[in-house]
């Protein structure tokens, strides 16, 4: 892994820590968040090689609201499990409702939060 990639991760896993309880973000919108415009897949590669589970990795969703894992799989139980906990809801079937409300959850941060990721 390049010094450019470990940066971006890191930027990356520092933004994904500010995203607060009850909202999610998109991968795309977490990338354009962390600087990285047009790197939502590099957002997926962080999640799927995190291994600090305190990072809350469940807000990350589909631009469409979509849990992105396999549908039924245990990972994809345990992320629609931990938002509904956190009072996320889902369109569709209440078992089995796969789509986040993106207008109702998704996270607009402020400046005030934009501003605690840059190190003076």
């Amino acid at each position: 892994m390049s010094a450019a990639q470990t940066a971006s991760q890191t930027k990356i896993l520092k933004l994904l820590a500010l995203v607060p309880q009850g909202y999610v973000v998109s991968y795309g919108q977490l990338a354009d968040l962390a600087g990285l415009p047009g790197r939502a897949r590099l957002v997926g590669h962080t999640l799927r090689n995190l291994d600090v589970a305190a990072l809350p990795w469940h807000r990350v969703v589909g631009a469409d609201g979509r849990i992105s894992l396999p549908k039924g799989s245990p990972a994809w139980l345990e992320q629609r499990q931990r938002l509904l906990a956190e009072g996320i809801t889902f369109k569709g079937h209440a078992i089995s409702g796969n789509c986040v409300n993106m207008r109702e959850f998704q996270w607009q941060p402020d400046l005030a939060a934009m501003l605690m990721l840059f190190d003076f």
